[in-house]
C-alpha cells in the first residue's frame, strides 16, 4: 500500500508542545512512547531528536492505516520510571549517546521481560555501536543481539517487508549517500529475544527511520524510504500488541 503523509494540523494547533502527561492517554488503545534518558552529551537532549514531527507523522499514519485507537500525540517517559509498564511499546533513538544507571537498566529489563517492546533507532558506525552495546549489556548481561531474518513475523504481521534496506537521514541524502558515518554501513536489523523466543527489542542500526517519518512529506525526501520506514514502524507496533 502506498503511504502518503498528510500533516495533522489540528494536533499542532491544540498540542503545540506535545502531550507529556501519561494519565491523559490511558483511555486510548495505543500511545506512542518516547524513552527519555541521560546522555554522554548532557547539554543536548538526544532523546528528543526529530520530535515532534517524526512522532506526529508516524502517529497519523498508524491511525490512518490501522483500526487501532491511537492517542493523538506521543508522550515521553524516563527509562527508570514505573509509568513505562502501562505501555506495551516504546521508542528510543540516538542510543550511541545513552548512559543508563543500574536501576534504569533493571527497569528496562523488567519492562521487556514482562512483555514490553522497545524500538531502537538512529545510531551509526562502530563507535556508536560499542557505546550502545555497553548499555545493552547492563540491561541483559547474559543475552546477545542477533540479526533478525526477513522471515520473522515482525516483517509480515501487517505489511509484507520484502527487503531490509538502509534508511538514510536527510543530512546523509544531501551528501549523496545513505549512511551517516564512514563505517555506518550496511544497515542491520537486530533483535533481543526472551527465553520463549519473543522479540523484545528491535534494533535498527545504521538506519534512521525517525528521519524518514519526520521528512516523509518533503518532496526532496524519497518516498521509497519513508514508505518502508513507516511500514516497519507500523509492523513493530502491531507485533508489540499481539505478541
Amino acid at each position: 500500500m502506498r503511504i502518503v503523509i498528510i500533516v495533522a494540523i489540528f494536533i499542532t494547533i491544540f498540542f503545540p508542545d506535545g502531550l507529556r502527561d501519561s494519565d491523559a492517554h490511558h483511555e486510548y488503545e495505543f500511545t506512542f512512547v518516547r524513552l527519555q534518558y541521560d546522555g554522554r552529551l548532557t547539554q543536548l537532549s538526544n532523546w528528543e531528536v526529530d520530535y515532534p514531527a517524526s512522532d506526529r507523522n508516524f502517529i497519523y499514519q498508524l491511525d490512518k492505516q490501522t483500526t487501532i485507537d491511537v492517542a493523538p500525540d506521543s508522550i515521553s517517559i524516563p527509562v527508570g520510571s514505573e509509568a513505562l509498564f502501562d505501555y506495551p511499546f516504546s521508542y528510543v533513538l540516538e542510543v550511541g549517546s545513552m548512559r543508563l544507571k543500574k536501576k534504569e537498566a533493571a527497569n528496562l529489563r523488567e519492562y521487556m521481560l514482562r512483555g514490553g517492546f522497545i524500538f531502537v533507532d538512529d545510531f551509526h558506525g562502530g563507535l556508536e555501536w560499542n557505546r550502545f552495546y555497553t548499555e545493552l549489556k547492563k540491561i541483559f548481561p547474559n543475552k546477545e543481539p542477533v540479526d533478525i531474518p526477513i522471515t520473522h513475523p515482525i516483517f509480515s504481521c501487517f505489511y509484507k517487508i520484502e527487503e531490509l534496506i538502509q534508511i538514510p537521514g536527510l543530512r546523509a541524502l544531501y551528501s549523496g549517500q545513505t549512511y551517516e558515518r564512514h563505517d555506518g554501513h550496511p544497515a542491520r536489523y537486530l533483535g533481543m529475544f526472551d527465553d520463549k523466543n519473543r522479540l523484545m527489542m528491535l534494533i535498527c542500526f545504521n538506519s534512521d527511520l525517525g528521519d524518514a517519518w519526520e521528512h516523509a512529506a518533503m518532496p526532496s525526501y524519497p518516498r521509497e524510504y519513508s514508505n518502508i520506514a513507516l511500514k516497519i514502524g507500523i509492523n513493530a507496533v502491531i507485533y508489540s500488541l499481539t505478541h
